[in-house]
């Protein structure tokens, strides 16, 4: 069996003495789809932080296609390729659809094509981006000013630019938040098309449940900062503890 793309062990962040993380271990296997769930509080967006890059765990290590990475800043995590999608639009309204994604494409690939004319450049780049927007359905809004997008089409050109850096892993954090039902299962269609072709790997965060079923080959659950469960859909659904998680969570609201 092949070594995980990412493997957590002991992974805890305190913020003042209170344990936002209290050590997780948690693998996620090449092509696999894990969806990290939990009440409101359960600490998945401290930890999303902590693999990303984006804060220091007080303590535990992050391995990475075998490679500790405990630590490291998130563009060294992009560059080793672990990408992040947020809940938060992360796009250049002002650019082009097509623009947002080369903007990306250059980034990854500013040593390698520093030998190409300016033109051949370019129309690779075109080329190149048109791909990953295809593959988004998006290819017929490549020309069309970012900022006009509906929110749907938006987190879908903020995916296209995920998946333009061609990540091992990427952490899908929200990817349905405020969209309408039709918009829901169209980028949910999406993304399970994209983890069926085995070119990436996802850790998924997301709310609605539905979404989760759809996408997960295995579900973990977080709870005050700790995995509570893991396993299918149909053994998170029976997991008594599970459900009582979710409705001390919805008696709180």
């Amino acid at each position: 069996m092949k070594p995980p793309v990412l493997a957590v062990r002991d992974l805890a962040k305190s913020f003042d003495g209170f344990m936002a993380v209290d050590g997780v271990d948690l693998e996620v296997r090449v092509g696999e789809t894990v969806a990290l769930i939990g009440p409101n509080g359960a600490g998945k967006t401290t930890f999303y932080n902590l693999i990303s890059g984006r804060m220091r765990p007080t303590r535990g290590s992050i391995v990475f296609e075998g490679r500790d990475v405990t630590g490291l800043p998130p563009h060294r995590m992009s560059r080793l390729g672990l990408s992040r999608s947020f809940q938060i639009n992360n796009i250049f309204e002002e650019l082009t659809v097509r623009e947002n994604v080369e903007v990306a494409l250059t980034a990854l690939h500013r040593k390698s094509w520093r030998l190409f004319a300016s033109r051949d450049r370019d129309e690779a780049l075109h080329r190149e981006a048109d791909g990953v927007l295809a593959r988004l359905g998006l290819a017929e809004l490549a020309p069309t000013r970012a900022g006009v997008l509906s929110y749907g089409d938006k987190r879908l050109l903020e995916i296209a630019i995920v998946l333009a850096t061609r990540p091992q892993l990427v952490l899908l954090d929200e990817p349905t938040a405020g969209m309408t039902p039709d918009e829901t299962r169209a980028v949910t269609r999406l993304i399970r098309e994209i983890a069926d072709s085995g070119d990436q790997t996802f850790v998924v965060t997301e709310h609605d449940m539905e979404v989760v079923f759809e996408l997960a080959d295995r579900i973990v659950v977080l709870h005050h900062g700790r995995v509570l469960a893991q396993g299918s859909a149909d053994e998170i659904r029976a997991n008594r503890a599970v459900r009582e998680a979710y409705l001390g969570d919805e008696q709180e609201a």
